[in-house]
């Protein structure tokens, strides 16, 4: 999370935009996002060399010969802003936008119709000296902190909350991904994708766990070309997004300015993995909104409409885990019923993890849950397993501090082993529940549903002893009253 000293330093460059004339809060992250692009691209070619010198050939470059200037670590040091800013504003900048040599891809689409909107050298110099002194890097374990830094500017934009705009938690990405395990066959796909985090720790699993994928030509070019989809309907998350994916190494990701829930999309039975955290409020066009949605579910209700888009456009076999609010489990209308007896009779659901409302902090108290199944279009849940998670790792407050209760590490290896819970009792954190329970309680997924809570008997004293325990308290409280108007009688 971005907490204290660095909270501050943030704050500090974003008062330095709005002094400077930019005072759009979008234009504001547009800007940063552009400027933190160069500053990581300097990043990624120094690690480069670095690596390339340690082992003895010549690195992959970014930046050509000509281009050395370009660089963030020898532009900043150049010491004149009108040279900084000429620099920048006639040749980084376009070299950022024509970075990506297919001119049909992702990245040059949406990075095709960037501006530079910084408006002075003195406003450049500042933002540069801020940025600089971010020292924002990622954590060796897996972390995010730039996906922590545009988390935080996106809370300071008024209109993001009612527009469902809330970056899913890394560390909840990184859980769902390692319980599905992506495989180097797999085609992925976020229908709302954000900046792309689903899609970013996808890819990093399988470099982790698949290592050999990328020395096969077909495997790599499936990788590169062909693996990874993301839908948006904001061109600033396309922009972020594509120079997410760009950074972490995935060369074409197929990125589309596309409303997921309309008759545009006409996706069907075309990928093997959903991960995605679908906007659960927002405007939605009714009208436009593909009928074949709206047959397994009638509903204006976002999140039911993109669980009705997973079953659709999964093939067979197709696996999903996906965040939904907690309504879902247990809404009562037809629609609900309807989208969760789809999920039931019709595929595979697995399982369902319960979350605490902390989990999306400080920007939503929202109570959600994880939902894991399979399209098979013929049944198959026989068992469905539940968990009660009750810490994440981080206080469940606004200032989501590190702590040591921590669910998820259970929760993976539990899910890894599912057939050792059979015997669980529903007094436990997690437990198995048979479909036809599931069926005769109108399919509620909700886990209070079926949750034993064991009572334990207290033992109070008789009503008499209390009663004349709170009678001396009065006559001490009576008497320290009177000694006290006796001494200012006195």
């Amino acid at each position: 999370m971005i907490t204290g000293e660095l909270k501050n330093k943030i704050d500090k460059i974003w008062e330095t935009f709005w002094t400077g004339g930019i005072t759009n809060p979008l234009d504001v992250i547009e800007q940063f996002t552009y400027l933190m692009f160069i500053k990581q691209l300097d990043e990624v070619e120094t690690r480069r060399e670095a690596d390339a010198m340690i082992l003895g050939f010549e690195p992959d470059r970014i930046f050509s010969e000509d281009e050395q200037e370009y660089r963030w670590s020898r532009f900043k040091n150049l010491g004149d802003a009108d040279i900084v800013y000429k620099l920048i504003q006639e040749k980084v900048f376009p070299f950022i936008k024509g970075l990506h040599s297919d001119k049909d891809s992702a990245y040059a689409r949406y990075m095709g119709d960037a501006i530079f909107k910084i408006p002075t050298p003195g406003l450049l110099s500042k933002i540069i000296d801020g940025i600089d002194g971010l020292n924002i890097q990622e954590a060796a374990e897996g972390g995010d902190s730039k996906g922590d830094l545009y988390e935080y500017l996106l809370s300071k934009v008024a209109t993001a909350g009612t527009n469902g705009q809330f970056r899913t938690p890394r560390h909840i990405i990184k859980m769902m991904v390692e319980m599905v395990k992506p495989n180097p066959s797999d085609t992925i796909i976020d229908p709302a994708m954000g900046s792309a985090g689903f899609l970013c720790e996808a890819q990093l699993y399988l470099r982790e766990h698949h290592k050999d994928m990328l020395l096969d030509a077909e495997l790599r070019n499936h990788f590169n070309n062909e693996m990874f989809y993301g839908n948006d309907m904001d061109t600033t998350m396309l922009r972020i997004g594509a120079m997410n994916m760009m950074l972490h190494g995935v060369e074409n990701p197929n990125i589309s300015y596309r409303d997921s829930l309309s008759e545009q999309n006409s996706d069907e039975e075309k990928y093997s993995l959903v991960l995605a955290n679908p906007p659960f409020k927002g405007s939605l066009d009714a009208e436009s909104v593909s009928a074949s949605l709206l047959k397994v579910t009638k509903t204006k209700k976002t999140e039911l409409l993109f669980l009705a888009l997973f079953l659709r456009i999964l093939q067979k076999g197709g696996r999903a885990a996906v965040i939904v609010p907690d309504g879902v489990l247990f809404g009562s209308s037809k629609a609900h019923k309807q989208i969760r007896q789809e999920l039931v009779d019709n595929n595979k659901l697995q399982a369902v993890i319960s979350m605490p409302s902390g989990v999306f902090k400080p920007y939503a108290g929202v109570s959600t849950a994880i939902l894991f199944f399979t399209k098979t279009g013929a049944g198959g849940t026989d068992k469905v397993w539940f968990y009660d998670m009750k810490a994440d790792g981080l206080s469940l407050d606004d200032k989501r501090q590190a702590v040591e209760a921590n669910d998820i590490p259970d929760i993976i290896s539990r899910y890894e082993n599912l057939s050792a819970e059979e015997n669980r009792q529903r007094t436990e954190q997690s437990f198995m529940v048979p479909v036809e329970e599931i069926r005769d309680n109108g399919y509620d997924l909700s886990i209070n549903k079926y949750k034993e809570i064991v009572y334990e008997k207290v033992e109070y004293e008789p009503t008499s002893v209390i009663l004349g325990k709170i009678n001396a308290l009065e006559a001490e409280i009576q008497q320290e009253l009177a000694e006290l108007q006796k001494m200012l009688k006195e």
